[in-house]
């Protein structure tokens, strides 16, 4: 049995492991576009900051690990598949026929189509490439500008104040991040970010790249002009299905695919930031940008490739941030319950904020209150019916370890209600 995987980020390594595993005897071909070794790019912060070098961002150490577990990492770029012929055309090395093949592309940032915005010293930060780059740029004192404050973004912040620059971030939106906290929960990170010296700028918009003698201005659509040594774009990213064009391969905003991770056509699925999978807590189908989904994808796919037949429950939408020291998190449907309970402490820079659909847990938002990071998760995935520890919750929701092991063996606490 020949298995291609085409990419070589989280969710592909994972998928080519398993195969191994679950048949031994199968030719495996991984294809990463980039001439890199397999790497996360989550870890390009790390890079960034100095904590690890580019060695550091592979997703398998051990030297020759990939060779001493038959897989081929093949460096090229998919143009075009032809499902009917179980066909994948690449850009280099011809055509590859496969009797399973899974797609797990990844996404590709999006480059705001302004004037400027392919000038020198203006990147994204999505490849090794790139954050050399950066590197090259963001010396201690020198000016950055940081075009988007969406998780990715935050991410970048605080290696960029690590590295010592001075840093303005730009964000059209009303607040930090808004597609993982509310404007309690943002506006908290904005002071925290603030104290630390960064210079926040929201509802604001770029309009245009200024590039005079060498040196960079980001223009705001309200007249301001940001001076840079370097401009960072964290605008937020789009799944890399344009090969999949003409193939029949069903895309929304993703590959589709069913409970198993199959597309529409025989023996393709797809995994990663490319997959418009399943979501745990609504059932639709979305795009979880996330390295744990593609990790979970990459193993489920690999097993149904592998012939184990075996449905995908759903990823649930979760995210974890460290930002300078503050960690903020969301889960699951976070911005909406029939009822909800919040603790807030703004001067602690803490903050909690419980969604219940009757009494079950079905969405969260912490600010600077780690210790809940477990429990909000496995709520929320086991629909534990909490009972009489909703209306306890309701009234202080940091009471979270005691609901879980209260509504979990069914017995009662002292009520300090």
């Amino acid at each position: 049995m020949r298995h291609v995987i085409l990419g070589a980020g989280p969710a592909g390594v994972s998928a080519a492991e398993i195969i191994r595993v679950t048949e031994p005897d199968a030719e495996i071909k991984l294809i990463g576009a980039e001439p890199e070794p397999p790497y996360s790019r989550m870890a390009l912060p790390y890079l960034l900051s100095g904590r690890i070098d580019a060695a550091g961002t592979h997703l398998r150490k051990t030297p020759g690990h990939y060779a001493a577990n038959r897989i081929e990492v093949i460096h090229d770029r998919a143009t075009r598949v032809d499902p009917a012929n179980h066909t994948l055309m690449l850009a280099a090395n011809g055509n590859i026929r496969f009797d399973k093949l899974l797609i797990a592309t990844g996404a590709s940032p999006i480059i705001p189509a302004l004037p400027g915005s392919d000038s020198e010293g203006v990147y994204p930060c999505w490849t090794l490439a790139d954050a050399r780059n950066i590197i090259a740029r963001a010396k201690a004192g020198a000016k950055a500008v940081l075009i988007g404050a969406g998780f990715i973004g935050c991410i970048l912040l605080e290696a960029l104040v690590t590295r010592g620059v001075r840093l303005q971030v730009v964000e059209m939106a009303d607040r930090m991040i808004p597609r993982m906290l509310d404007r309690t929960a943002a506006g908290l990170l904005r002071q925290w970010c603030e104290s630390h010296g960064v210079a926040i700028h929201t509802s604001a918009k770029l309009s245009a790249i200024d590039q005079t003698a060498g040196r960079l201005a980001a223009q705001l659509e309200n007249g301001r002009a940001l001076k840079a040594d370097l401009i960072i774009i964290a605008a937020g990213v789009r799944a890399n299905t344009q090969f999949l064009q003409g193939s029949g391969i069903d895309i929304d905003t993703g590959a589709l695919v069913n409970a198993h991770l199959h597309t529409s056509a025989e023996d393709i699925y797809a995994a990663g930031d490319v997959c418009q999978g399943r979501d745990f807590s609504t059932g639709q189908y979305d795009v979880h940008a996330i390295q744990p989904t593609a990790v979970e994808h990459g193993r489920l796919a690999a097993l149904n490739m592998c012939g184990r037949n075996i449905a995908h429950q759903g990823s649930i939408n979760m995210n974890v941030l460290d930002t300078l020291g503050l960690v903020s998190a969301s889960f699951g449907q976070w911005d909406g319950g029939s009822d909800s309970a919040e603790f807030s402490d703004p001067a602690g820079y803490r903050y909690l904020n419980l969604q219940f659909q009757e009494d079950v847990l079905t969405g969260a938002q912490a600010v600077g209150l780690i210790e809940h990071v477990g429990i909000l998760r496995g709520l929320i995935q086991s629909r534990l019916r909490l009972g009489k520890w909703q209306a306890r919750l309701l009234h202080d929701p940091t009471r979270l370890m005691e609901a879980y092991i209260g509504a979990s063996r069914n017995i009662s606490f002292f009520s300090r209600v």
